[in-house]
């Protein structure tokens, strides 16, 4: 185990479970998991918190339930996934005029570039949760992903903006800081799923990332190496129980078991013969039920999510033969049998599941390498990414910065430059945070100077 690694903590806050993941990275960058919890989730609807009590009740027992498979974690901090059909986007496009042209590109100027996306008009009510650069640009040279380093009089990027009700984001907030967690960062539910079930090759071919959960049906298009679309379709899992037990005339957990166990997406593939057998209510005749009539209600429902998918894909001209990877499907509604098939039908490009497993350790807990548990590995995934980001910085930052010569000199030492200020109109908040902690990165940074100093004068006295 990499000790030095920190351990990172991803909270899913879904319509049927809550379930909270502790991991952290070993030597060959895999996660080791080092805690799982999970529990029933009440109070959610559609992806949205709308009973705080009750969610809270829910978050303490898959804590109380990750606490129980290791007595010696210590969780604060935890990435939250956010979705719900009040998630919205839009495609931004920013530009800056550089002011010291002689030096090379720097992440602060970056960081200033997506600051300003930060003030982009929203409806009012609205929240931005993340700005995410897609193609830089540097004067007349186009499709750079990552500008640092080059030289240039005007750097500019396309952005594609995620937004999300106030009252919605507050009620998830609330419902972590009640359970005596903070909130580290808010990541989109379709982002945390995709970065679990996507490798490198598939961000180059381009694919549609589906996570089919309880509530919501949550999708992130890819193509060329960028994010170009990003939905939450109100159709999920939880639909198809209520339209099973609307239709079929039986209780909810009978419908959900029948589902998992007996239901297929493509009303073809059942059998005309076969029959499940339901006991009666308090005496009542038992009432047998087409296997056929339970995929028929069954297709009908997915049939109209993969519409949506395929409305979604022609918003961004991507609809046809371009998505090379073609429908990656995830979350627990991917599970459904021959659900591969009607994808690749309704959508006309090839499908396959996506499973969390190729970032996780050998020797895991079985449960996690199922899709209904990629959007937690990923917010986890997220954390490292952010972690790894800020290192660099620092790292960057750190060795462009000398020793003054008249410490080198055993003379007297210089006061500090405050250049290592960030001024305040720079500091980009979402939710009463701070983008990638980059307030937290200059202060240690300006104490490292410090004490570096301090140093120095110790061994002249």
């Amino acid at each position: 185990m990499n000790n030095e690694q920190p351990i990172i903590v991803g909270l899913d806050i879904g319509t049927t479970k809550i379930a909270v993941i502790a991991g952290r990275k070993n030597e060959f960058g895999k996660l080791e998991i080092l805690g799982f919890g999970k529990a029933n989730s009440n109070g959610v609807k559609h992806g949205q918190v709308l009973n705080i009590d009750e969610t809270i009740k829910a978050i303490r027992t898959a804590l109380d339930n990750c606490f129980a498979s290791n007595p010696n974690l210590d969780i604060k901090e935890v990435y939250v996934g956010i979705a719900g059909h009040h998630i919205k986007s839009l495609q931004t496009r920013g530009d800056i005029v550089r002011q010291s042209t002689d030096e090379e590109i720097s992440q602060r100027e970056i960081e200033q570039l997506i600051g300003d996306q930060y003030k982009t008009y929203i409806p009012a009510g609205d929240q931005i949760i993340d700005v995410i650069p897609q193609e830089f640009t540097v004067d007349n040279f186009q499709n750079i992903p990552n500008p640092i380093g080059y030289g240039g009089v005007k750097i500019g990027a396309n952005f594609h903006i995620i937004t999300g009700d106030k009252n919605a984001i507050r009620n998830i907030n609330r419902s972590v800081e009640k359970s005596g967690l903070f909130t580290k960062d808010l990541v989109l539910q379709p982002l945390a799923s995709s970065s679990a079930v996507m490798c490198q090759e598939d961000l180059e071919a381009g694919v549609a990332i589906v996570d089919i959960g309880g509530g919501t049906t949550d999708l992130a298009v890819f193509y060329e190496g960028i994010l170009k679309h990003t939905a939450v379709i109100p159709f999920a899992g939880e639909n198809i129980t209520n339209d099973i037990k609307t239709g079929l005339g039986v209780l909810k957990t009978q419908a959900e078991q029948m589902k998992v166990q007996f239901g297929s997406a493509l009303a073809n593939e059942a059998k005309a013969n076969a029959y499940i057998t339901i006991p009666g209510l308090r005496g009542m005749p038992a009432k047998e039920i087409s296997v056929k009539n339970l995929a028929n209600i069954i297709q009908a429902r997915m049939s109209e999510i993969m519409d949506f998918v395929t409305y979604h894909l022609k918003q961004v001209g991507l609809d046809n033969k371009a998505l090379n990877g073609g429908v990656v499907l995830t979350g627990g509604g991917s599970q459904l049998r021959h659900l591969i098939q009607l994808t690749e039908y309704v959508t006309g490009l090839p499908a396959r599941i996506g499973f969390p497993n190729e970032h996780l350790a050998a020797g895991h807990i079985e449960e996690l390498a199922k899709p209904t548990y990629s959007t937690c590995i990923g917010l986890i995934l997220k954390g490292y990414d952010d972690y790894e980001q800020n290192r660099k910085q620092f790292e960057r930052e750190y060795r462009r910065v000398e020793v003054p010569e008249n410490l080198k000199k055993n003379e007297e030492p210089v006061e500090v430059p405050e250049v290592f200020e960030e001024e305040e109109e720079n500091e980009m908040q979402t939710s009463g945070r701070q983008r990638r902690g980059l307030s937290n990165f200059w202060g240690k940074f300006k104490d490292g100077i410090i004490d570096l100093f301090k140093e120095e004068e110790d061994k002249h006295l």
